[in-house]
C-alpha cells in the first residue's frame, strides 16, 4: 500500500479566508460598478414629481409597473421603477413633457443571475486557484503529486531494453562469471527447484568508481530478458519521515508483480549506513528507510526469481544485517582491471569508432595501469576527438597515446612562456628521473620524457611503463620507486646546487610511499609486522588515519624521514657517478623536448 499525503489544512483554510474576504470587498466596491443597470424603486407619488419637473427622458410603460429612466442632481442618468396606478391622465401628462416612449430600457438582473455572477463563479475561480497552488507545492516537496506520494519513481526497463549484454563488459571476467548463475537460474528455474536450490536472494557489487559496476547489473537484466527497475539510493531520501520506506515498500510491490525480474539500487550506502545507538548523530528517517528494506528483503520469496542487485564504493560503511545470507548472499568485487582486462575493455569501445588496423591495443593497456574501465572509454574518446581535430577520419596509435597523456597530465600548454633557465631546470629534474630508474634493477623502464608543460600544472613529466603487471611490491621494489622519484631533485642539487618547486609532486609521493611501507606493509625493522594505520574508504582513495600513541608517531616519522634520505643518497650517487650522461641526455631533450624510452636508452648505453 502506498501512503496518501494529508491535505496541509491550516495553509488552505488561511487561504480561503482570504479569497473570502477578497469576495465580499468585490462585491461592495467592484462588482455593482462592473453590472451596473441596478434599478431604483420610487413611489407613484415621485413619479409624478419627476414629470411635473421634467426629468424623466424615457419611459416604458408595463401591464404592472412603469420603467423609467431620469436625470440625477449630479447629471447622471439613474433606471428607476414605480408601480402601475389606475390614472387615466398618465400618457397625457407624458405627451406633454420631453419624456420618449421606448420598449427597450435596461432592467436590472434577475437575481439568480447576479447570485451566480457575484458569488459562485467568483468562489469556483479561487477554490480552482487553490488547488493549483496545493498541488504545485505538493510537487516540489515530493517530487510527485498527491496521487503517487510514496511511489517509488523506479526507472523500469522491460525485457531486453538496456542493450546492455555481457558481450559489452570486458575486464570483469570473475564478476561475470559470477552472475551467470542469476542469469541461468532466471531462464531455467525448474533446473534449480529440482534440487531444491533457492536463487540468492541479493548480490552486492563492490569496487571503485567508473569499474562497471551499474554496467554489469544491466547486462545481467539484459542477458536474462527480464525487467530491470533500476534506483538509486538518494532516491529514498525524503524530508518527511516514512516516505522512503513507503517508497521501498512500492518498489517491491512492483517487483513482486512482474516477478522474474532483477531490482538494482546503485549507491545502496545512502540508506545502507551503519545504525547508530541513538543520541544527536541517529537519523531516523533513513533507518525506518533501512528497516523497511531489510523486511521486504525478508519476505519475498526467493523462487520467484526477485533478484536484488546493489553497487557501493563504501562498503565498510553497510549496515551488518544488510549483508548476511538470507539478504545479500553475494558479494562481487569489480576492482581495477588488470593488463589483459584494459587491453580488452579498450577494444570494446573502439568497436564504436572507426580505427586504423595497426594499433597496439596491448602498448596502450601497458601505458595505462591501475586505470579503471571508465577511464579507459574516456581516452578512446578522446583519441577519436583528436583524430577529428587533426583532419583524419580514423583513429590513429598516435591518437591514443596523446589521450592518454590528455587524461594523465592534461593537454599541452603550447602559449606558456618559460625561461630558457627554467627550461634547462627541468629537463635536468625529468632526466634525473628517467636516469635513476634506467640504473636501477627493480624500475619500470623509461617509456617517454617531455619537458613540454601540460595543463595539470606539471612542466614536464617522465612516463614509465612496466612490461607485466605486478601484484605484490617487494621492499626492494619500494625503495627503487622513492629513489626515482627523489632523483628529479637530486639533479637539480648536483647541477645547479640549489632546489625548486618543482618537486612537490615528488616529495607528496615520496612520503606516502614511504610511510605506508613503515605503517602498513611491514617493510621497517623499526616496527617488523605491526600495523600502526587504518585505511578508510580503500574504493575512494584510501585515506589512512594513525592506529598508535603519539611516541609511536613521532618514531614513524623518524622512520619515513630515513627512508626517504637513504634513497635520496641513492639518486644523488647514481647521477654523480653517471654526470656525463646526464649533460648529455639534459642537452638533447632540450633540443627535442620530448625524447622516447628508445632514444633515452640508446644515448644512455653507447
Amino acid at each position: 500500500m502506498t501512503e496518501q499525503k494529508k491535505t496541509p489544512k491550516k495553509p488552505l483554510i488561511f487561504y480561503y479566508i482570504i479569497a473570502m474576504l477578497v469576495l465580499l470587498l468585490l462585491n461592495a466596491l467592484l462588482f455593482p460598478t462592473l453590472l451596473g443597470g441596478q434599478v431604483k424603486q420610487v413611489d407613484y407619488g415621485t413619479f409624478l414629481t419627476m414629470i411635473e419637473e421634467d426629468r424623466i427622458k424615457e419611459v416604458e410603460v408595463q401591464e404592472n409597473e412603469i420603467v423609467f429612466v431620469t436625470t440625477r442632481d449630479d447629471g447622471k442618468e439613474e433606471v428607476c421603477v414605480t408601480g402601475k396606478m389606475d390614472d387615466p391622465d398618465l400618457v397625457g401628462r407624458l405627451q406633454n413633457s420631453s419624456a420618449q416612449f421606448s420598449k427597450d430600457i435596461p432592467k436590472e438582473n434577475s437575481p439568480l443571475l447576479n447570485f451566480l455572477l457575484t458569488w459562485v463563479l467568483p468562489i469556483l475561480f479561487f477554490v480552482a486557484i487553490g488547488q493549483l497552488l496545493m498541488r504545485s507545492m505538493q510537487k516540489r516537496m515530493s517530487g510527485a503529486n498527491a496521487m503517487t506520494f510514496g511511489k517509488s519513481n523506479a526507472k523500469v526497463y522491460v525485457e531486453a531494453q538496456t542493450g546492455k549484454t555481457f558481450a559489452d563488459v570486458a575486464g570483469e571476467d570473475e564478476a561475470k562469471e559470477a552472475l551467470k548463475e542469476i542469469v541461468d537460474f532466471l531462464h531455467n528455474p525448474k533446473k534449480y527447484a529440482e534440487i531444491g536450490a533457492t536463487l540468492p536472494k541479493g548480490a552486492l557489487l563492490v569496487g571503485p568508481p567508473g569499474t562497471g559496476k551499474t554496467l554489469l547489473a544491466k547486462a545481467v537484466a539484459g542477458e536474462a530478458k527480464v525487467p530491470f527497475f533500476s534506483i538509486s539510493g538518494s532516491e529514498f531520501v525524503e524530508m518527511f519521515v516514512g516516505m522512503g520506506a513507503a517508497k521501498v515498500r512500492d518498489l517491491f510491490e512492483q517487483a513482486q508483480k512482474k516477478a522474474p525480474c532483477i531490482v538494482f539500487i546503485d549507491e545502496i550506502d545512502t540508506i545502507g549506513k551503519k545504525r547508530d545507538t541513538g543520541g544527536f548523530g541517529s537519523n531516523d528517517e533513513r533507518e525506518q528507510t533501512l528497516n523497511q528494506l531489510l523486511t521486504e528483503m525478508d519476505g519475498f520469496d526467493g523462487k520467484k526469481g526477485v533478484v536484488i542487485l546493489a553497487a557501493t564504493n563504501r562498503p565498510e560503511t553497510l549496515d551488518k544485517a544488510l549483508l548476511r545470507p538470507g539478504r545479500f548472499d553475494r558479494r562481487i568485487p569489480v576492482e581495477l582491471p588488470d593488463l589483459a582486462g584494459r587491453e580488452a575493455i579498450l577494444k570494446v569501445h573502439a568497436k564504436n569508432i572507426k580505427t586504423d588496423d595497426h594499433i597496439d591495443y596491448t602498448a596502450i593497456a601497458r601505458a595505462t595501469s591501475g586505470a579503471s574501465g571508465a577511464e579507459l572509454a574516456n581516452i578512446v574518446n578522446e583519441a577519436a576527438l583528436r583524430a577529428v581535430k587533426c583532419g583524419r577520419d580514423r583513429v590513429i596509435q598516435e591518437d591514443l597515446e596523446e589521450s592518454v597523456e590528455v587524461v594523465i597530465a592534461g593537454y599541452q600548454r603550447k602559449s606558456a612562456v618559460i625561461s630558457p633557465k627554467e627550461k634547462q631546470i627541468v629537463a635536468y629534474h625529468e632526466i634525473g628521473h628517467a636516469l635513476v630508474a634506467a640504473k636501477q634493477t627493480n624500475s619500470a623502464p623509461v617509456h617517454k620524457i617531455t619537458i613540454v608543460p601540460r595543463t595539470s600544472g606539471a612542466l614536464g613529466y617522465t612516463m614509465q611503463v612496466a612490461q607485466e603487471d605486478s601484484v605484490l611490491m617487494s621492499r626492494e621494489e619500494a625503495y627503487n620507486k622513492i629513489a626515482t622519484l627523489t632523483g628529479g631533485r637530486a639533479a637539480e642539487e648536483l647541477i645547479f646546487s640549489s632546489c625548486t618547486s618543482g618537486a612537490s609532486n615528488d616529495i607528496e609521493q615520496a612520503t606516502k610511499l614511504a610511510r605506508a611501507m613503515v605503517t602498513r606493509l611491514g617493510m621497517s625493522k623499526e616496527f617488523d609486522m605491526m600495523a600502526l594505520e587504518t585505511v578508510n574508504n580503500q574504493y575512494l582513495g584510501g585515506d589512512a588515519s594513525l592506529a598508535c600513541s603519539e611516541q609511536t608517531a613521532a618514531k614513524i616519522d623518524a622512520e619515513v624521514l630515513s627512508i626517504i634520505k637513504q634513497a635520496h643518497e641513492k639518486a644523488a650517487g647514481i647521477l654523480k657517478e653517471h654526470v656525463e650522461k646526464l649533460h648529455e641526455l639534459a642537452a638533447y631533450l632540450l633540443e627535442k623536448e620530448t625524447i622516447t624510452g628508445e632514444e633515452f636508452m640508446e644515448i644512455l648505453n653507447r
